[in-house]
């Protein structure tokens, strides 16, 4: 998989691409991250990339040129191939697990970060593909979003975890929150680990697992609970 990343601000990614589950990913399964400068792409001889809003208005707007350039670049790089262009926007579909596992099944994905009061609507219009939401809340640009989204597609690309159950088990994997889990030593200033987990009873540990996920789930998200008795009628 090739990840375009179209951003104001490079510098970000540079730490967290080349760590952790970023960074396992290029390793076992070759993802690929071209992190692309907005100011490259822009035909100001001051490498403007902003203005103010039509209309008048607080903030500054991104120019579409920028965006517009540097999707003909990826074209050109990739002729004849279809991908999508991500928008992370607060007035996008909320991110899920769903739409996680959907990105990554692409060959390309292109990211579109935002940044000051927005992006000039032409840009949305003709280029992005998805306008995605990580929650009703506003930062200080698509940046910090586009890696979240990143971090939770990537785990789901085959070859990147060892074991693919352990993203089975993780939260939201079937509707439910994941459950407790525990380590060595199985007792800590007198605090001890459920005796099921120490059993080596595989049937008992793995009821126990799914009551504390379901009960957990009851307790912190109920609408979970409802979406998954929507799906079960």
């Amino acid at each position: 998989m090739k990840i375009y990343i179209l951003t104001a601000f490079p510098e970000i990614f540079k730490a967290c691409l080349n760590i952790s589950m970023f960074k396992k990913a290029h390793e076992r399964a070759g993802v690929e991250y071209l992190v692309m400068n907005l100011r490259d792409f822009s035909t100001n001889k001051h490498k403007q990339i902003d203005d103010t809003p039509y209309g008048g208005g607080s903030g500054m707007v991104l120019k579409p040129e920028p965006f517009f350039f540097a999707y003909d670049y990826i074209i050109k790089e990739n002729p004849d191939r279809k991908f999508r262009v991500i928008y992370p926007t607060p007035q996008g579909k909320v991110f899920n697990t769903e739409i996680a596992k959907n990105l990554a099944r692409e060959d390309i994905l292109v990211f579109f970060c935002g940044h000051y009061k927005g992006v000039d609507e032409r840009v949305i219009q003709s280029l992005v593909t998805d306008e995605i939401s990580i929650g009703d809340y506003v930062l200080t640009g698509g940046e910090l979003p586009t890696l979240i989204i990143i971090d939770t597609l990537i785990r789901h690309i085959p070859g990147v975890l060892h074991s693919y159950e352990s993203a089975e088990s993780d939260s939201f994997e079937d509707s439910l929150l994941e459950g407790p889990v525990y380590t060595k030593p199985a007792e800590f200033r007198g605090l001890r680990v459920p005796e099921v987990l120490l059993s080596g009873n595989h049937e008992l540990i793995n009821k126990w697992r799914y009551e504390q996920r379901l009960k957990r789930t009851k307790e912190r998200r109920k609408d979970l609970i409802e979406k998954i008795e929507k799906e079960q009628k």
